[in-house]
């Protein structure tokens, strides 16, 4: 007697055969489709999930090497990053820290008070000894606090123009605590040196600035700062280096050295930077908190310090309160980020991206390739059933690449006015990988809907710039922007939020909704496509697929 297939295996077969078809035919290769290390988390991850939400735990490299290595989702997010040093600094979003109390402020009163116990008696050993002790510090972010220029002003961008303007009109405000350390340590008696990178033009106004500020140790002849190589300002005989131009630590060690050969034993060196400490040639090193810069530097040859390095694991909530509770070695240093996402996206330092090879190119091609197979029998077999199938991808970093204008153009701080010349010149190219996506999904019987932040007057040029560079399937019809409150872009009535401002969830949620409801089409949403958490949060798609993104964080 024979047997006829049921109705499931018959689809099963078809939607397998449809799949591998459509690939082959888009010539997307799926043999061999590594693991995604996007998010994932299938079929089922709706609303009310626990499960989407952003890593805590990373591990960095301070050189940026880690961007090779450890996928989107494994690199410290900058927006996140740079909460996390808000809260640690009491900065309430303006760029300016708090100068009476922070978390920052805690932890150097804690380091400070533990090593001024010991000045007495470490001053009373070296005299026993027949030596001269003497104490260096640095000079930014050890003894002047940079915070506001480096953030209000600088926007974790450094200028060097516009530093030499704050350091000529005296305008850093003491590091806290430092001022009763160094004073205090003269009055027992230890000669203070002062060791900065900053230049001779800069050495009057540094002293200037640190007698301003109510520091009375330093004088300019125990004062050192770096040559600049024109007139006088010449390279001295005590510092040799490899190169011709000096590593800070072959700079600061050397002039270490040096104050030892004028006769002082160098008990205790205090930096903010590793390259402030490393070298040798001081007693003990005192490193202070600092994550808003990095400025890395090899040790001299031959001398290992692997107690002089910074910390590579880190923990860090996305919202950023893990800066009252980490400390500044805990927070993933701003600087280590930036060159851990140029890594990621093939960036070699000019801010725009590898379009052809990187780790970013790697993974998204692992993520569509798992995707592929799945994504192809869904939209084929929903189709097949009248289930008037569909997925929802967003825009930007999504279907749309905007990497080069987040990091060439704005450098991490994002500018709605420079964005939206952006969008209206059409200039994005897609994101890697997800025209092959969305062109299988539409093939294989899918509507495709886009949901974007963007808002309506920005529509006709998104559609614009999907074209041009290979998207099919959009439709204006099938794609949200959101409103202005201007004339006729007002919120639609299918939209409720708790407050007059919509979140990103409340709106990306609701429209999928409504695009699921008779009103919006009756679509099935089979998957959900966002590089974002809160354009996947809420409900409304039978899977929701992660993409990674590092260099913005939307809450």
């Amino acid at each position: 007697m024979s047997t006829t297939p049921s109705t499931s295996s018959r689809f099963r077969r078809a939607l397998l055969g449809a799949a591998g078809a459509l690939a082959l035919v888009l010539g997307v290769g799926l043999a061999d489709a590594p693991a995604a290390l996007a998010w994932d988390p299938g079929p089922g991850s709706g609303h009310g999930s626990t499960a989407l939400a952003p890593r805590t735990s990373f591990e960095m490299a301070p050189d940026g090497s880690s961007g090779a290595t450890q996928g989107g989702e494994g690199i410290p997010n900058i927006d996140s990053v740079k909460k996390t040093i808000a809260t640690y600094y009491g900065d309430p979003g303006t760029g300016i820290a708090n100068k009476t109390a922070s978390p920052y402020i805690s932890e150097l009163d804690g380091i400070l008070a533990k090593q001024e116990a010991q000045l007495q008696a470490g001053y009373d050993r070296a005299v026993k000894h027949g030596q001269k002790p003497a104490i260096v510090l640095d000079t930014d972010d050890t003894t002047l606090w940079t915070y506001d220029m480096e953030v209000a002003d600088m926007h974790f961008t450094f200028n060097p123009a516009e530093q030499n303007v704050w350091v000529q009109d005296q305008r850093f405000p003491a590091t806290p605590g430092m001022v009763d350390f160094a004073n205090r340590a003269a009055a027992i008696g230890y000669t203070v040196f002062g060791l900065t990178g900053r230049n001779d033009d800069q050495k009057a106004a540094t002293l200037g600035n640190l007698a301003k500020v109510g520091y009375t140790a330093f004088t300019a002849d125990r004062f050192y700062t770096k040559w600049t190589g024109k007139g006088a300002s010449q390279q001295p005989s005590y510092v040799t280096c490899a190169a011709a131009s000096c590593t800070t630590v072959e700079y600061k060690a050397l002039t270490r050295k040096h104050i030892q050969d004028l006769g002082y034993t160098i008990t205790l060196n205090v930096g903010d930077q590793w390259s402030d400490l490393q070298g040798g040639y001081a007693q003990e090193a005192l490193k202070l908190p600092n994550p808003t810069y990095y400025l890395p530097s090899p040790d001299l040859p031959g001398v290992t310090e692997p107690k002089l390095a910074p910390r590579t694991h880190f923990t860090m909530a996305p919202d950023g309160s893990s800066g009252a509770t980490q400390g500044g070695e805990g927070i993933p240093n701003i600087d280590s980020v930036k060159k851990t996402i140029a890594t990621y996206y093939g960036d070699p330092g000019t801010g725009i991206a590898n379009k052809t090879a990187s780790p970013y190119i790697t993974e998204l091609r692992g993520i569509v390739q798992r995707q592929l197979p799945v994504l192809a029998a869904t939209c084929f077999v929903e189709k097949k059933l009248h289930k008037n199938p569909a997925i929802v991808l967003d825009t930007d970093d999504t279907t749309l690449w905007t990497y080069d204008m987040e990091v060439a153009d704005m450098h991490f701080t994002f500018d709605p006015v420079e964005q939206n010349v952006w969008v209206q010149e059409q200039r994005f190219p897609a994101t890697p990988h997800m025209t092959t996506l969305a062109a299988v999904a539409q093939k294989a019987g899918c509507t495709l809907i886009g949901l974007t932040g963007r808002n309506d007057d920005q529509k006709a040029a998104t559609l614009g710039n999907l074209a041009k560079v290979g998207y099919t399937g959009f439709t204006a019809q099938n794609f949200y922007t959101k409103w202005t409150g201007v004339g006729a872009s007002q919120q639609p009535s299918y939209i409720n939020c708790a407050t007059p401002k919509c979140t990103t969830i409340e709106y990306k949620s609701q429209t999928r909704a409504h695009i699921e409801s008779p009103a919006g089409g009756r679509y099935d949403i089979v998957a959900n496509y966002g590089d974002q958490f809160s354009d996947l949060i809420g409900g409304h798609a039978d899977r929701t697929v992660k993409l990674p993104n590092p260099t913005y964080y939307l809450p």
